[in-house]
C-alpha cells in the first residue's frame, strides 16, 4: 500500500490528486467536515453533501441513520445548509490552497428555473476564483437525481422524461462555459432498460459534431430506497415501539450490502459507454460508490470501470482516517 496518492486523474477539467474521495453524504455536511476531508492527504477530491437552494428542513426525530455489521440505513433528505453556505465554505478552502484537489458541489432541485439559478451561483464562484479561465478547474457540479427519501418526489433519474428538463439546464451551462465539469448522481438500476434509458437522455444533449457530451461523469450509485432494518440489528432499542431502526422503518441502504449492486451498475454503464457508437459518449467517466471501505474494494470498483472511487458509510462509521486504508 502506498503512503500517499501518487497519480493525478482527470475528469474533463477536474484534476483529482488520488483515486478515492467521499461521496455526497451526511458526513460532508458542514465546514468542519469539508475541511477535514479536503486537508486529508489521502483524498483525491471532496464532494459536498447535496445542497438545495434554501436548505432542507431536517427533523432529528425523523431524519436519522443506523449502522449494522454489513450496511447503513438512512432516512435523510438533503443538507440542512443552503447552497450559499457551501459557496462560502468552498471559497474558504480553495483560496489559501495551491492544491489542484477539486471540490464537487452536489446540488439538487426538481424545478428547472431554480436549478438554473443554483448553477449560476456556482458559476459566479468559479469566475471569482479564476476557474473559468483555466484548463484545470477546482469546482465541479454534481446534480443529485437519485435521493429515495423525499416523500411525493420520486428520483427523476428513474424517469428520463422527468430528468430531461434538468439536463437541459446543465447542457446550457456547459455550452456557455466549456470549462465547467458536470455529472449526475444516479440511483441503483436493476433492469437493462433503466441503463439505456438514462444514456439515451444524456446522448440527446449532443449536437452534431460535438467532441464531448455536456455530462462528464456518472456517480453510481446512491442508496437503495425502501429498505428496512430491525432495531436489534442496529443495536438500537427501536423507534416508537415498532422495533425498526429508523422512524417509519424505511430508508436508503448503503454499505457492504449494496456493494454488488453498485459494482454491477458501474460495470454496466462502463461497458455501455465504452461500446457506444458516439465518441463523445465514450468519454463519460464513472465515479463508483457503494460499499467500499478498503483497498480491495477500490480495486474491484476500478476493475468494474470506475475512474474515481467514493465512500460514505465507511466515512460515517470510521471517520476521515478510512481513506488511508483505501489507498492502493
Amino acid at each position: 500500500m502506498s503512503s500517499l496518492p501518487q497519480l493525478d486523474t482527470k475528469i474533463h477539467t477536474l484534476t483529482f490528486t488520488g483515486p478515492v474521495m467521499n461521496s455526497a453524504c451526511p458526513w460532508a455536511s458542514d465546514d468542519k467536515d469539508l475541511a477535514a476531508l479536503y486537508d486529508s492527504p489521502y483524498t483525491g477530491g471532496v464532494t459536498t453533501r447535496t445542497a438545495t437552494a434554501e436548505g432542507f428542513k431536517e427533523d432529528p426525530a425523523l431524519h436519522q441513520h443506523a449502522f449494522t455489521s454489513l450496511a447503513s440505513l438512512n432516512s435523510y433528505g438533503y443538507s440542512p445548509y443552503p447552497l450559499a453556505h457551501y459557496l462560502t465554505w468552498v471559497r474558504s478552502l480553495l483560496e489559501p490552497s495551491s492544491s489542484p484537489k477539486p471540490i464537487i458541489i452536489s446540488i439538487t432541485s426538481p424545478i428547472p428555473s431554480e436549478l438554473e439559478m443554483m448553477v449560476a451561483a456556482i458559476q459566479s464562484l468559479r469566475k471569482e476564483i479564476g476557474d473559468t479561465s483555466s484548463k484545470t478547474s477546482h469546482v465541479g457540479i454534481e446534480l443529485n437525481t437519485s435521493c429515495p427519501n423525499i416523500p411525493s418526489k420520486p428520483p427523476p433519474s428513474y424517469d428520463p422524461p422527468a430528468l430531461l428538463p434538468l439536463l437541459h439546464i446543465l447542457n446550457k451551462a456547459v455550452r456557455e462555459d466549456p470549462t465547467l465539469t458536470v455529472g449526475l448522481k444516479l440511483p441503483p438500476y436493476v433492469i437493462p432498460s433503466q441503463f439505456t434509458g438514462v444514456l439515451e437522455a444524456i446522448e440527446s444533449l449532443q449536437g452534431a459534431g460535438d467532441a464531448i457530451n455536456p455530462i462528464s461523469f456518472l456517480t453510481c450509485t446512491n442508496t437503495l430506497g425502501g429498505c428496512i432494518f430491525g432495531a436489534d440489528e442496529a443495536g438500537k432499542e427501536g423507534v416508537e415501539g415498532e422495533g425498526w431502526a429508523l422512524p417509519g422503518g424505511y430508508g436508503g441502504m448503503a454499505g457492504s450490502a449494496l456493494h454488488a449492486v453498485s459494482l454491477g451498475n458501474v460495470h454496466r454503464f462502463a461497458t455501455l459507454l465504452a461500446n457506444h457508437p458516439s465518441p463523445a459518449m465514450q468519454k463519460i467517466a464513472i465515479i463508483g460508490v457503494g460499499g467500499v471501505s478498503d483497498a480491495a474494494g477500490v480495486k474491484r470498483m476500478q476493475k468494474a470501470g470506475a475512474t474515481i472511487v467514493e465512500c460514505a458509510t465507511a466515512l460515517g462509521r470510521y471517520g476521515v482516517g478510512i481513506f488511508e486504508k483505501m489507498q492502493i
